[in-house]
């Protein structure tokens, strides 16, 4: 078992939900999704400031079995990647 925590910014917390569900997770309750092997706890945290520019912020703690955590961690990995300049 593996557990990893995460913080994020710049993907909303729904999007983020919706990425691990699409995962095939379920939320099994409040802000816990569940799928076979992993299990990820979302949390908002206050966003990120940088002078005028606010950015949202979510902690994911990230739970996995051994047999799924590199698949697990290049699927959320590509879910999660953003191109940018």
């Amino acid at each position: 078992m593996k557990t990893i925590v995460h913080e994020m910014r710049g993907i909303p917390f729904f999007l983020l939900k919706e990425y691990l569900e699409e995962m095939g997770g379920k939320e099994v309750e409040e802000n816990l999704i569940q799928g076979e092997g992993w299990t990820v706890r979302l949390e908002k945290m206050e966003p990120f400031r940088l002078f005028s520019l606010t950015v949202g912020q979510v902690r994911l703690t990230v739970d996995l079995d051994d047999a799924v955590a590199d698949d697990f961690t290049e699927r959320f990995r590509k879910k999660t990647l953003r191109a940018g300049g």
